[in-house]
């Protein structure tokens, strides 16, 4: 069965069951539990959920949107059919200096390579998109905003520090796309991907996910085991990786689960 799977529907029941309940700015209120935790040894298991159907190929998709496009112009996802950041753009078809941006105006992936070859035990190695003077000039502010990285041995950890998760429809992209991301800074930095830990400090449940989020929950006993990630073994510079360059090996599922997104 996959790991995912069974850490990722323990959370979500956990939080459904014991949740605290409460309205928020979207207008769509929520159960809530802080300090929610998942650990994967990417070595042992690509986490995708397979008790329903994960778009792949976007979550990626907007992963190399952030970190190797480094743009907030959601355009460039729309000609991808991607339409994640559809509710959050300004009259530019911007999410302003949010998300991509902030990874560009500090050089942040360039500087984490450089320190990943060259020294690998720096304890400083973070990128941080969470910008307390430019908050303001953000549609939405960052939601998967820091992540450390830690180097021992042949292995790249990182922690993802997320603020807040929408349980439903964020997290199971979020945990996909920053797993591809663990492995594609291991390869070119000449690493093997290793932990790869998810911290949600406002893990929810929106009430209008509940029933679709229970039958999932039931599902988990049909589970079945974690895909294999392939990444082209010839890439060596992070900004070469394209979207045929990763893909999934074995990815069974259930079917997609419809759910509303909040704004």
């Amino acid at each position: 069965m996959s790991q995912f799977d069974e850490q990722y529907l323990k959370i979500v029941e956990n939080v459904i069951h014991n949740g605290y309940y409460d309205q928020n700015r979207t207008g769509v209120a929520t159960y809530k539990l802080p300090h929610q935790m998942m650990q994967f040894d990417l070595q042992k298991e690509f986490p995708i959920l397979t008790t329903k159907k994960v778009a792949f190929k976007t979550s990626v998709r907007e992963m190399f949107w952030i970190y190797r496009d480094q743009s907030s112009d959601v355009t460039k996802l729309q000609d991808q059919n991607v339409h994640v950041w559809d509710e959050w753009v300004d009259e530019n078809n911007t999410i302003g200096k949010g998300y991509g941006y902030q990874i560009a105006e500090f050089n942040q992936i360039d500087r984490l390579i450089d320190s990943l070859r060259n020294n690998p035990q720096d304890r400083r190695m973070i990128m941080n998109m969470w910008n307390i003077a430019e908050l303001s000039e953000m549609t939405l502010q960052p939601c998967c905003f820091m992540t450390l990285w830690d180097v021992g041995g042949d292995r790249l950890n990182c922690l993802l520090i997320q603020r807040s998760g929408d349980l439903g429809l964020g997290v199971p992209f979020n945990t996909t796309q920053y797993a591809v991301l663990v492995h594609l800074l291991a390869q070119v930095s000449g690493l093997k991907a290793g932990l790869f830990t998810h911290v949600i400090n406002n893990a929810h449940v929106y009430e209008n996910h509940v029933e679709a989020l229970k039958g999932q929950i039931a599902k988990l006993p049909q589970a079945f085991a974690a895909p294999k990630l392939w990444v082209n073994p010839e890439i060596r510079n992070f900004y070469d990786f394209t979207i045929d360059d990763v893909r999934l090996e074995g990815y069974q599922s259930h079917e997609s689960i419809k759910m509303e997104v909040a704004v």
